[in-house]
């Protein structure tokens, strides 16, 4: 099967805390960060959206994959805020990184599993020996409406991952998917903010869709939770991330590494590409990684993947996710009310 020839990410540098949220609604910031496991998120800047995060993490990938961005056969976009509603992300960061004309690309849409779900799609075309390269990017600059609790979540940041057959930094051993129509979360076209069905968000939506992707995933292997060393879940809040890993019988030094909601929210589509990143950055070869990701709508795609000794040679080419993390600068909730266009004029 192909593999990971080289991964890239980027994550905005403004942070706002969940106390200073808290402190607009009156809502009791000790208890937010102890329910959702969050304490502070990513803010995308004024000039920042979906389109110039996935450059910004697509150019990082090539710096890791080495390779000419003449022979990336397709590019995909995944996101759920894509800065045009007719006008393709992919197009954009197809001629930014010179990819440009000889190849195919196209937007998916599937809540925050979209970037998987492009990761999915390059992999059939480079298994098939249609495309020598693809590129499969996550990215959000999340919504989330003023007083709703989704503001103490959505963020901003991607990941994106050149895949092949040649001089792969980690292989893909496997991979699942579990799908059904259940509707917990949603935005019509033209509306600003989302919806989402609180009584749907848990038992019959995240937990039921992640839970079966991965039990998938391991019938599909034979494999169980102590074949990986590292595990990563789709991450709304951290609290369903940790939940989902203990119930499948991951221990906290398997989970802990891709946890990143408590330092930079839920970055939607690009959540557990993100979170397969910060695992990237530090695994040691030979190490056996599991992803398993989670959109609304509803379904989940869970990955196997095996790192291997090419990870060392290009770690150190493109910024990590720990770095990236640490870049911050926190704005109070009148500048991140005007970064995110929450003030309006009638």
């Amino acid at each position: 099967m192909s593999g990971i020839v080289g991964y890239g990410v980027y994550i905005p540098s403004y942070r706002i805390k969940v106390e200073e949220i808290a402190k607009v609604w009156g809502d009791d910031p000790k208890a937010i960060s102890r329910g959702l496991v969050v304490n502070e998120k990513s803010v995308p800047a004024p000039d920042e959206d979906t389109a110039t995060i996935s450059v910004e993490a697509a150019r990082n990938s090539l710096k890791r994959a080495m390779i000419d961005p003449k022979k990336i056969g397709a590019v995909y976009v995944g996101s759920e805020s894509h800065p045009y509603a007719v006008k393709p992300t992919a197009t954009i960061v197809a001629e930014a990184i010179e990819a440009t004309p000889e190849l195919t690309a196209a937007d998916l849409e599937f809540a925050c599993k979209a970037g998987t779900a492009g990761m999915q799609a390059a992999m059939g075309l480079v298994d098939s020996g249609i495309v020598e390269y693809g590129l499969a990017i996550g990215a959000d600059t999340a919504q989330g409406a003023p007083g709703d609790a989704l503001e103490y979540t959505a963020s901003a940041g991607g990941a994106a991952y050149i895949i092949g057959k040649e001089n792969t930094v980690a292989d893909f051993e496997g991979t699942y998917s579990f799908t059904t129509d259940t509707p917990d979360f949603y935005r019509r076209e033209g509306r600003p903010y989302p919806k989402h069905g609180g009584r749907f968000t848990g038992e019959p939506a995240y937990f039921k869709h992640v839970l079966s992707g991965a039990k998938g995933l391991f019938n599909k292997m034979g494999t169980e939770a102590s074949d990986y060393d590292h595990v990563i879940f789709h991450q709304p809040n951290g609290k369903f991330y940790i939940r989902a890993a203990r119930k499948l019988g991951f221990n906290e030094e398997q989970y802990k590494t891709g946890l990143l909601t408590p330092v930079i929210g839920n970055t939607y589509s690009g959540a557990t590409p993100l979170g397969l990143a910060a695992v990237l950055d530090i695994a040691k070869p030979g190490d056996r990684v599991m992803a398993v990701s989670y959109g609304s709508g509803a379904g989940s795609d869970a990955f196997s993947i095996t790192v291997n000794d090419r990870i060392e040679e290009v770690r150190e080419k493109a910024p990590k996710v720990g770095e990236l993390v640490a870049n911050k600068n926190y704005v109070d909730y009148a500048v991140y009310a005007k970064f995110k266009g929450k003030i309006r004029m009638s």
